[in-house]
């Protein structure tokens, strides 16, 4: 089991077909933590920007794909895309646990706490932030996998997530290496 792990594409065809290419290539299931089309009036236009593009290429997708919706993704975006974008968060049982995908950015840290803890949640993954984080927390991992195409904090990088029943690693999409891990085997 493998799960590739992305949110805050921001319509960015390059961020997309870079994780397809690179860390996705061999994962069993896509967890997308919303923005996935739409580049916000907040942010610039990422290099390939093209959300139509990116629409129809996540469309014709041979890997099933589950996706959050984000405060960037609208009905629009939802009338050009197949994978429906789940609002406020989704909930999925895989061979590691109980993993939950949000955008993320309506929790307050105790809500987010008070959900992991009342559907017993392992994994944690939100997004908005554009910050690739991984802590754990109790009994709960939190992970945000950064961005892809517009990257932030104090040393941006195009990045990613790759689970697998051993570890979480957070991947440089540019170096195509992970730079932070964390074992799972002790969770099992």
């Amino acid at each position: 089991m493998r799960l590739g792990i992305i949110s805050d594409t921001h319509g960015c065809v390059k961020a997309w077909e870079d994780a397809l290419k690179g860390p996705f290539q061999d994962v069993d299931l896509i967890l997308h933590a919303g923005d996935v089309l739409y580049h916000g009036p907040r942010n610039p236009l990422p290099k390939q920007y093209n959300p139509s593009t990116l629409a129809a290429i996540m469309n014709r997708c041979s890997i099933p794909i589950l996706a959050a919706k984000g405060n960037c993704d609208s009905e629009v975006d939802q009338m050009v895309l197949d994978v429906s974008l789940q609002a406020p968060y989704f909930i999925t049982e895989q061979p590691i646990g109980r993993v939950l995908v949000t955008h993320g950015h309506t929790y307050s840290e105790d809500m987010i706490q008070a959900l992991a803890q009342k559907f017993n949640i392992d994994i944690w993954v939100s997004g908005h932030s554009h910050v690739p984080g991984l802590q754990r927390q109790g009994s709960t991992i939190y992970l945000n996998p950064g961005s892809p195409s517009l990257p932030k904090g104090s040393e941006p990088r195009r990045s990613v997530a790759l689970i697998t029943q051993e570890e979480i690693q957070l991947i440089d999409l540019d170096s195509g290496r992970p730079y932070e891990n964390m074992s799972l085997k002790r969770l099992l």
